[in-house]
């Protein structure tokens, strides 16, 4: 079995990570790195699961791809590393972050603590080439991400934060009867204000964690990043 995380994920994606497809997408991928800028580095595209194994993910974020941005993205959906000016998007998220549940803002986009409760900072594919958003979809990591998904849902217990409609096309992959989703328009720019502000995922997301015997998360982000503490 390949050890490629390094927790219970490398069980559970076995059967995409010994795929032929997947060794398609490793042979591809060895070439995109070794001739273009790809994000994130080749060491931080498993970051979100190595994170948050299989057995702790209570909550699943789901994004489409990295950004593609030098200095941004960090493996984990969303976040960016330390010190780099916060995306729009996020921007956004704090935003509601703060309506919401009434979090302090913070100046860092660095998304781990949400990680280390339970948190799966997923995005559907996991590379993608310098300024070409999606520049890797169809390529095969949806393989692996939708065995992701497909195994939690089956597990139960979940609760899936779906923002637009990239990531709402994953609702047939989830179980509705063992699991909750939450859904609403993405935090982008273009459709924040066409139904992300004022949908409240994070005290709704907390709600639903309880009406499921969990323990609901902390959103408050710690209002600086120490460097041990980066993954």
């Amino acid at each position: 079995m390949k050890k490629l995380i390094g927790n219970d994920w490398d069980k559970i994606l076995a059967p995409a990570f010994e795929s032929e497809q997947y060794q398609q997408l490793h042979s591809f991928l060895r070439q995109e790195y070794a001739t273009k800028r790809i994000f994130p580095d080749m060491y931080h595209i498993f970051t979100a699961f190595k994170l948050t194994s299989f057995a702790d993910t209570k909550v699943v974020i789901l994004g489409q791809d990295p950004y593609h941005n030098p200095g941004q993205a960090n493996g984990m959906s969303f976040s960016v590393m330390p010190g780099t000016k916060l995306p729009p998007s996020l921007i956004n998220i704090y935003q509601e972050l703060t309506d919401d549940v009434g979090a302090v803002p913070v100046k860092h986009g660095y998304l781990k603590a949400w990680a280390d409760q339970g948190v799966l900072l997923l995005n559907a594919v996991l590379t993608v080439p310098y300024g070409h958003a999606n520049g890797h979809q169809g390529k095969g990591w949806e393989l692996v991400t939708d065995q992701a998904i497909k195994a939690l849902s089956h597990r139960g217990g979940v609760v899936f934060i779906l923002w637009g409609a990239f990531a709402q096309k994953k609702i047939p992959l989830i179980d509705l009867q063992k699991n909750a989703v939450i859904k609403s328009a993405h935090p982008s720019p273009l459709s924040a204000n066409h139904g992300f502000f004022g949908s409240r995922p994070f005290s709704r997301c907390n709600q639903a964690l309880v009406n499921m015997g969990e323990t609901p998360i902390d959103w408050q982000l710690p209002l600086q990043v120490n460097p041990e503490d980066i993954a």
